[in-house]
């Protein structure tokens, strides 16, 4: 009998074909043919591309939020604090391929193509639900702060995968003083 590949195993796979291949690319073919397995497998866990898209840009989302939960052990005052504390995370080569997934996402949404239109403003959302928990004030306040640290950090993800790292962090640090010493 054949390996047995769980939910997990099929995730990761797929996050590998989104990674190398971009995700308007990513069917369960090719998820089936990276992991040397049947598509019906894949569609065992995955019964939609959707459900594998949506499930993908989760994973991604979930594993930023872990690299920058250390960051955060204390809420910060503002968004430009956020700023400053998440930006040499984020700012990593190892962060890029994520990034520029998101921001693949980001365009198809932009473009009105599904599931994107409608899973990409849930992971703003999301983001920015986050961000808010991490800052210090009342609700409304940490809702502001957070939406304005999501916008710069955005803008400033999206300059580095456009221009390079150099580039952005001269606005990072012009912006909000944020340390830019990540690399190159």
């Amino acid at each position: 009998m054949g390996h047995k590949h769980t939910k997990a195993d099929i995730l990761a796979g797929a996050l590998a074909v989104a990674s190398s291949d971009g995700l308007s690319q990513l069917t369960f073919g090719r998820v089936a043919k990276h992991l040397g397995i049947s598509d019906r497998i894949v569609v065992y866990y995955f019964l939609t591309k959707d459900d594998l898209i949506g499930e993908v840009l989760s994973a991604m989302g979930a594993e930023l939020q872990a690299t920058l939960a250390p960051v955060f052990s204390v809420p910060v005052a503002d968004h430009l604090e956020l700023l400053r504390s998440a930006w040499p995370v984020l700012a990593r080569p190892a962060a890029d391929p994520v990034f520029a997934l998101f921001f693949e996402a980001g365009g198809l949404a932009a473009a009105g193509r599904e599931p994107f239109n409608v899973i990409v403003p849930q992971l703003v959302e999301a983001w920015i639900e986050w961000a808010a928990e991490r800052l210090a004030g009342t609700r409304a306040r940490r809702r502001a702060e957070a939406e304005a640290a999501i916008a710069m950090l955005d803008g400033l993800l999206l300059i580095r995968q456009l221009a390079g790292p150099a580039v952005a962090n001269r606005a990072a640090k012009r912006i909000g003083g944020a340390a830019s010493g990540a690399s190159k």
